[in-house]
């Protein structure tokens, strides 16, 4: 479950953000402990809580004093929106880069996408197999 090579705390952080993500920590529900995510991941309870820190300095948790750790209204939203520029900056600014040296313009793409998505394989710019 945990990977070598990427930091712990932000496996822990991007864990809990794919939870808030997935619906299954709603928000204003009560997130895990930083014991809690320390035993099940079974690493250090202060790496689990420079995660858990991580998140609340960016607004996706908050600290209700005595009780524990929450996630924020809106929490999902910001994610999403965060995850969906970090796949831009990734994949589709790249694609577009390469679409641009072949020539290909936004409807060339749409229909290679489309085509790749429905399993019909390679097609060229006419929409002609190849």
């Amino acid at each position: 479950m945990i990977e070598e090579g990427r930091a712990l705390f932000l496996q822990i952080a991007e864990r809990v953000e794919d939870s808030i993500i997935d619906g299954s920590l709603a928000e204003e529900a009560q997130a895990p402990s930083t014991n809690e995510l320390a035993a099940f991941y079974r690493i250090n309870p202060a790496t689990a809580a420079k995660g858990i820190a991580m998140l609340t300095d960016k607004g996706v948790l908050y600290k209700r004093r005595g009780i524990g750790m929450f996630v924020a209204p809106g929490a999902r939203d910001l994610l999403l929106a965060e995850r969906r520029n970090a796949f831009a900056d990734r994949f589709v600014d790249p694609l577009l880069a390469e679409a641009r040296k072949l020539g290909l313009g936004p409807d060339d793409l749409a229909l290679l996408i489309r085509d790749r998505a429905s399993g019909r394989g390679a097609t060229t710019t006419e929409g002609n197999p190849r």
